[in-house]
C-alpha cells in the first residue's frame, strides 16, 4: 500500500490561475489540508443545519443567490474541482473545460430542496472528496493539468475547495447574517 503523505505543501502560484488566489489565500500556510477538509465537513454541516428553513430563500439583494443556492453551489463546485483533481491525479492531460456558476445556479432547482437536505448533500460530496484525496499516491499531489485554459495542480485543487468553502461561509455570515 502506498503511504499517504503526512503534510502536503501548499501550491505554488504557478500551479493555478490567479483567479483562484483569493480562495487559496484563505487557507493558512502550513495547514494540513486533509485535516482541514475533514474539520470543515463537520463544522459546515453543523452551521448549515443551524440555519432555519425559513431563511433558505433569503437573498441579500435582488438578483443575488439564495441561501439554498449558495449551499448547492458549494456542492456543485466541489464536485467539479474534485473531478478535475481525479483527472489530473491519474495523469490525464486532456484540457478540462471551465464552468459558469451563474448558469448552473438557476438551473439547479436549489430553491425547491429543503435546506437540511442540501446540507446533507454537501456532507456527502465532501466525504467523497476526502476519500479521493486520502487515497492519492504522494506523487499525485504535484501533478499538473489544464483547466479553464490555465495550469492546475492536484494540491491547488484541494486548497481551492477549502478556500472556496471559507469564502462562501464568510458571505453567508456577512451578507445574510447566517
Amino acid at each position: 500500500m502506498t503511504a499517504m503523505p503526512t503534510l502536503i505543501d501548499a501550491p505554488g502560484t504557478d500551479e493555478y490561475d490567479p483567479h483562484f488566489a483569493g480562495y487559496i489565500s484563505r487557507v493558512p500556510a502550513g495547514t494540513d489540508i486533509l485535516a482541514l477538509l475533514t474539520r470543515q465537513r463537520e463544522e459546515t454541516q453543523g452551521r448549515l443545519r443551524a440555519i432555519p428553513e425559513s431563511r433558505g430563500a433569503d437573498r441579500y439583494a435582488p438578483g443575488k443567490w439564495s441561501v439554498r443556492q449558495i449551499v448547492l453551489h458549494l456542492s456543485d463546485t466541489e464536485r467539479i474541482m474534485a473531478y478535475r483533481a481525479l483527472r489530473v491525479a491519474r495523469g490525464d492531460t486532456t484540457p478540462l473545460p471551465g464552468f459558469d456558476e451563474n448558469a448552473y445556479t438557476p438551473a439547479s432547482g436549489a430553491d425547491a430542496v429543503p435546506l437540511a437536505e442540501l446540507a446533507a448533500e454537501f456532507g456527502d460530496v465532501r466525504q467523497a472528496t476526502l476519500a479521493l484525496f486520502r487515497h492519492l499516491p504522494p506523487e499525485s499531489w504535484t501533478r499538473r493539468g489544464t483547466a479553464s485554459g490555465a495550469p492546475i495542480s492536484v494540491r491547488a485543487l484541494a486548497w481551492i475547495i477549502a478556500g472556496h468553502e471559507r469564502h462562501h461561509l464568510a458571505v453567508l455570515a456577512e451578507r445574510y447574517g447566517v
